[in-house]
């Protein structure tokens, strides 16, 4: 997560309380002890608090928070943790995308997968990032910045990188719609910002909002129809990621398809909409329920 220097100096951090949340979840998972995710709050306010001056002077700038969790006891064999240690990284970051948003391509590929049933996609555990950096190598070689995941014979789109991904389109009924694959199938990490975007697009009213399971052969449909208005990933790092090509591998083929993604052309652009309206919640322009915690 990050904290914030607003406009009017104070400092903020954006959903605390969701993020520990989740770390609560993933701790359980991993059989690491419990712990008390307010006091975890109260403890990284204070460290942000002492190290204040690291938060930068900026509406372009922030603080990014690590907090990590591991287990220590003094073994070599494999077993739940009955000790372990809490500890926060911290450092300035500036902004993701300096010279305004730059669309990426995406590999999406069937035969690598970042989740499945019964495993540990929903939880934010380094286990699924380690195996992910050599598919990411793989994109790297065809000009792709990201793997755009899928799983299972009808490939469902599940994430992109480490992000969760939106698509906006105009669905089989006619209606403006925007989706997001479900928590429900476990193959999801719970993403902050996801929630974030959610709950501002429910706020809106102007456009149906989803979570359903969504499929390549759909996607290519609905490019086909010219019914695909935007794609777009979601995470802390850069609030949103545009999607301006996918390089897909028919498996049937066993042949690379380039699909040309129009995030950048639909106007008015809605996950533009969303990054400012984020933005301006996160420096403190405006407010949105609960969201941000002031130091």
């Amino acid at each position: 997560m990050k904290a914030y220097r607003g406009i009017d100096n104070k400092i903020r951090m954006f959903r605390p309380d969701m993020n520990m949340a989740r770390m609560k979840r993933t701790a359980k998972r991993a059989a690491l002890p419990d712990f008390d995710a307010e006091e975890a709050i109260r403890c990284m306010a204070d460290v942000i608090r002492l190290d204040q001056e690291w938060v930068p002077r900026s509406t372009t700038s922030s603080l990014y928070i690590r907090p990590t969790l591991i287990g220590t006891d003094p073994t070599l064999g494999v077993g739940d943790a009955h000790a372990a240690k809490f500890y926060v990284l911290t450092g300035p970051v500036g902004q993701y995308y300096a010279t305004g948003f730059q669309p990426v391509s995406l590999l999406a590929d069937s035969r690598y997968c970042r989740a499945f049933p019964g495993g540990v996609g929903s939880f934010k555990m380094g286990c699924n990032y380690a195996p992910t950096i050599w598919v990411g190598k793989e994109a790297v070689k065809r000009d792709c910045q990201q793997v755009l995941w899928l799983y299972g014979n009808n490939e469902e789109i599940t994430e992109v990188g480490t992000m969760n991904i939106f698509v906006y389109w105009k669905n089989e009924q006619g209606e403006n719609e925007l989706i997001t694959p479900p928590l429900s199938s476990g193959l999801i990490l719970p993403g902050v910002t996801r929630d974030s975007l959610l709950e501002l697009a429910k706020e809106w009213n102007e456009f149906k909002v989803t979570e359903k399971a969504l499929t390549m052969p759909e996607i290519e449909k609905a490019l086909k129809e010219k019914r695909l208005f935007e794609m777009f990933g979601a995470g802390t790092a850069c609030v949103v990621s545009p999607v301006g090509k996918i390089l897909y591998h028919n498996k049937a083929t066993d042949v690379y398809e380039e699909w040309k993604i129009p995030t950048m052309k639909n106007n008015p652009n809605l996950m533009q909409r969303f990054y400012e309206t984020i933005i301006d919640i996160q420096y403190g322009r405006t407010t949105f329920r609960d969201w941000m915690r002031e130091i």
